[in-house]
């Protein structure tokens, strides 16, 4: 880890020594990767609108798959912020929205009725991953009223705040004498 930590600094920089563990939950995590899962879909969605209404039957549906495309892409980025439960909600309704059109494309004149029913499973499997990130956000981000967070145990020095006393005169004493 430290090797590639220090491979592109320059040697003034400080070494990374070690890493700790991440500030981020697992909730921060399945919503990190869900935004970048949207982005990647509405690229596709956004690019490929052709194969995709092909595959799934819905020739001549390409500006709808790409005006989804820019949806996801818009709602991977929330997700991607600060507004990440504005995101994930972004999300569900756009899940939501696309049940519905594939639910649509589900009738016995689509010769692909198969690969609609995949995508449908596709669709209700990440719609459940989008429920769980949003609870999830929701319950570790979300303050109660006139609750303010307390981030008095901080110091924003990684070995503390005691460790780092004296050793600004240290390296300047080091670096002249």
């Amino acid at each position: 880890m430290s090797f590639f930590s220090n491979l592109k600094r320059n040697k003034s920089d400080p070494k990374v020594i070690s890493s700790g563990p991440s500030s981020l939950s697992s909730s921060d995590r399945l919503a990190r990767n869900l935004g970048w899962f949207s982005i990647g879909l509405g690229l596709v969605e956004l690019f490929g609108a052709h194969r995709i209404t092909r595959t799934l039957g819905m020739e001549g549906q390409e500006t709808m798959v790409r005006a989804y495309g820019l949806r996801e892409i818009g709602a991977g980025m929330m997700t991607l912020s600060v507004d990440k439960e504005l995101g994930l909600a972004s999300r569900i309704a756009g899940d939501g929205i696309d049940v519905v059109t594939l639910g649509a494309a589900m009738h016995r004149d689509n010769p692909r009725q198969d690969n609609v029913a995949i995508a449908l499973v596709l669709v209700a499997g990440v719609t459940l991953l989008d429920f769980i990130a949003a609870g999830a956000a929701r319950g570790r981000h979300t303050r109660r009223l006139g609750e303010r967070r307390d981030y008095g145990d901080r110091s924003g020095f990684p070995k503390g705040l005691s460790a780092s006393r004296g050793l600004a005169k240290e390296k300047a004493r080091a670096l002249l004498g």
